[in-house]
């Protein structure tokens, strides 16, 4: 495994320059955040071995086989910027598509800004949307925000919409909904999968004093993959994911398309949060 380092006075992050993977992110003298998949086999596809390797990863939606499962590891460009490097892989054969991740790192605060992009290199229009994965390791609690909002004057019109997975037990003890957030305790148990329209814009990740945040752009007049969802969530046995995609676009040839995230990173949640969590771990124990 080859990786090199980006660093500030609050953050370490570790990306690998033979796979289109950010693999570690952390706090100075803190564990890293990602989850470490070096263990887990690949999946073969018709286009070669697709290996996890854990962290951060580009996709672009829907999630098919083999087309989402084109191996992504080897001959990756990198390129350093000013505050960051760009890393870019070479275009997908079957589909055309080029994966490119800049990584922008603050100098004087925790945070990090990922600009996800997809040409389409090939001779036809391909139909996707951008879908920025982040794979971290299991004993947090996922924080997923909800609207309560009305959204017309005399509240008629449903304001909220969950999309589970075939494989997702609606009665898994690990979710719990509330009203204004629902949570995910990342334990280790049968896969389970989720989605919605996140009209805030932000998913979190609360684990040993650290929380996570990623913030991404919501268009409201668009259409996204998987029942309208930009915001998703996966957990098994090994990590849990916080998705954020794109609405679809019709990419043409010569076309990109880009999808941007904004990472921060601290020792502290917001008060309300923090006395959510606790009540829901605690009714959980009783």
């Amino acid at each position: 495994m080859k990786t090199k380092t980006l660093s500030n006075d609050f953050l370490e992050l570790e990306y690998r320059t033979d796979a289109l993977r950010v693999t570690s992110l952390k706090l100075k003298g803190k564990k890293n955040l990602f989850a470490d998949l070096s263990h887990m086999p690949p999946i073969s596809t018709d286009h070669g071995d697709f290996y996890f390797h854990g962290g951060h990863r580009l996709w672009h939606a829907p999630e098919s086989m083999p087309r989402t499962y084109i191996p992504d590891s080897g001959d990756i460009k990198v390129a350093d910027t000013q505050d960051g490097v760009i890393l870019e892989a070479q275009t997908e054969p079957a589909t055309g598509i080029r994966k490119r991740i800049k990584i922008q790192l603050a100098t004087a605060s925790p945070t990090v800004t990922l600009t996800h992009t997809l040409f389409n290199d090939g001779l036809w229009a391909v139909n996707l949307a951008p879908w920025a994965i982040t794979q971290i390791r299991l004993g947090g609690t996922v924080i997923l925000p909800l609207s309560t909002e009305n959204v017309d004057s005399d509240g008629l019109l449903p304001n909220r919409q969950l999309s589970f997975w075939p494989y997702a037990n609606l009665s898994d003890p690990r979710l719990t909904l509330k009203d204004g957030y629902t949570f995910f305790k990342a334990e280790p148990a049968p896969p389970f999968k989720m989605g919605y329209f996140n009209l805030h814009g932000w998913l979190g990740y609360w684990i040993d004093g650290i929380f996570f945040k990623k913030t991404f752009g919501t268009q409201t007049d668009a259409i996204y993959p998987d029942n309208n969802c930009n915001a998703e969530i996966y957990c098994n046995e090994d990590f849990v994911e916080l998705e954020s995609l794109a609405p679809f676009i019709q990419l043409l040839p010569g076309a990109s398309v880009e999808h941007v995230e904004f990472w921060e990173v601290s020792d502290a949640l917001p008060a309300n949060l923090k006395e959510r969590i606790e009540k829901t771990q605690q009714s959980r124990l009783n």
